[in-house]
């Protein structure tokens, strides 16, 4: 018998009482990851009140909501799209356009736009929930906080970053005035300040944030809390970015032993955390050491969230760069071509992700020569990449890069020196003139340059 099982037993088949107690034990099975076990809670939750209540109650709403909460954890998200939007078609009849819970659905409805890389529906939802919130709550509202960090994140994955840091600092003000210097939500406003920082090569202004993030977590939630292993793992993150792999061992160390003691061996951010020791150990040219970590990845998140999810295509991309870095371009070349597969089918063909995996594809390709495969991948995913992130994104820098790599390898200098200038010029207006990507692209520039003499 499923624990819980003998509790839910006790009622009528039909009564509403067990919609509550089925939703909250399946909200509870996948706080765990355990979905297979939280879904058909849910669709029976759904089942009951939708009998009970009728199809447009709020009831049947929240419902829906979490049903496609978990579809979107698995990455089904074709299924959980329309989920999502029923249950705020419900709460904007039953309730009003301008109810809180029809902010939180635009939120989420959001949320799932933004991981399939659909920025431009997305941000009008996250805008108009953030309305809604400053209208009901007030500006200086923590809720109205979130909703401004969401819609940095958003911001933030399209390169934008000169709009994101005054959202994120904005955010972490609100946090901090309405709910004290040291509440876990401060540590979530410090952390993704300082991922944005990091990510503009700003080392050294990121590291005390995360440090005083990891240091509000470990106080207010202790030493094994969930949420300290994300720290300890996004400063391990930032210690790796700097060569500091001894150090960023010893953390990712330990946020895998949290993760493993807390959550289960089985469980997704267990395997995030095997894939990002496995990473660090690749860096260090740890390959024996590091693959079974990324094979041990890739089964938890096969298992837990099915072959086809967008993590079990990291998983293959990631293992595919270490067998690349190996040379062992036989081996790497299906796992790329199936990382792309997924993400087409689970993205849509337009995602940034799909990008990566072209890129990728297209560099393997190339270093065995097929110059005549590579132009149109590398063209392709720079055209992903423009549209989706917008032309002065860094990734777009990185797809020039690449792009007039092949054409300067081929002696068409003259096409490859107008890209290599402009993703030099992309990369030091998003990063900065220091950042390492500029100063490889000014590196690059001057070499063909010099070639040309």
């Amino acid at each position: 018998m499923e624990p819980g099982q003998s509790i839910l037993d006790c009622f009528p088949d039909e009564h509403p009482d067990l919609a509550i107690l089925a939703n909250n034990l399946a909200a509870l099975y996948a706080d765990f990851a355990q979905y297979t076990r939280a879904e058909p809670l849910y669709r029976r939750a759904l089942k009951i009140w939708e009998k009970a209540l009728g199809k447009d109650h709020p009831n049947v709403a929240s419902a829906l909501n979490n049903l496609a909460g978990l579809l979107s954890a698995q990455g089904n998200y074709a299924q959980a799209d329309p989920l999502y939007r029923r249950a705020m078609e419900i709460d904007e009849k039953a309730l009003d356009k301008n109810h809180p819970a029809v902010a939180t659905r635009l939120n989420n409805l959001a949320e799932l736009l933004r991981a399939r890389g659909n920025y431009a529906e997305a941000e009008p939802l996250y805008r108009r929930a953030l309305e809604i919130g400053e209208k009901i709550l007030g500006k200086d509202h923590p809720d109205v906080a979130t909703r401004l960090n969401n819609l940095a994140l958003l911001l933030s994955d399209q390169g934008k970053y000169g709009e994101v840091e005054p959202l994120y600092r904005r955010v972490l003000e609100i946090y901090e005035k309405g709910l004290g210097k040291d509440h876990p939500l401060v540590a979530t406003g410090l952390n993704n300040l300082a991922l944005l920082l990091k990510t503009q090569g700003n080392y050294a202004e990121a590291e005390p944030l995360y440090r005083r993030a990891l240091e509000i977590r470990e106080q207010q939630l202790g030493p094994e809390h969930p949420n300290v292993a994300q720290s300890l793992n996004n400063l391990a993150a930032l210690l790796q970015a700097q060569g500091r792999y001894a150090e960023a061992e010893s953390l990712y160390r330990r946020a895998m032993e949290i993760r493993e003691k807390q959550l289960g061996p089985n469980h997704p951010d267990v395997a995030q955390s095997l894939n990002n020791l496995a990473s660090l150990l690749q860096a260090r040219g740890n390959y024996a050491e590091a693959e079974p970590l990324y094979r041990r990845a890739m089964e938890i998140w096969e298992k837990a969230l099915g072959k086809d999810h967008p993590n079990v295509a990291s998983a293959l991309n990631n293992l595919a760069n270490l067998l690349y870095d190996q040379g062992n371009y036989a081996e790497a070349e299906p796992l790329y071509r199936r990382a792309m597969e997924i993400r087409e089918k689970q993205l849509g063909p337009n995602h940034p992700d799909v990008a990566q995996s072209l890129n990728n594809l297209a560099l393997l390709l190339y270093d065995q020569g097929n110059y005549a495969e590579v132009e149109p991948l590398y063209r392709r995913a720079m055209e992903i990449r423009e549209k989706q992130l917008g032309p002065e994104h860094s990734e777009v820098a990185n797809s020039l890069n690449n792009l007039a790599g092949l054409l300067k390898d081929q002696g068409k200098y003259g096409e490859a020196e107008p890209l290599y200038r402009r993703a030099m010029e992309i990369n030091e207006k998003a990063l900065g003139k220091d950042h390492p990507n500029t100063k490889t692209a000014r590196k690059n520039l001057e070499s063909l340059l010099a070639e040309k003499k």
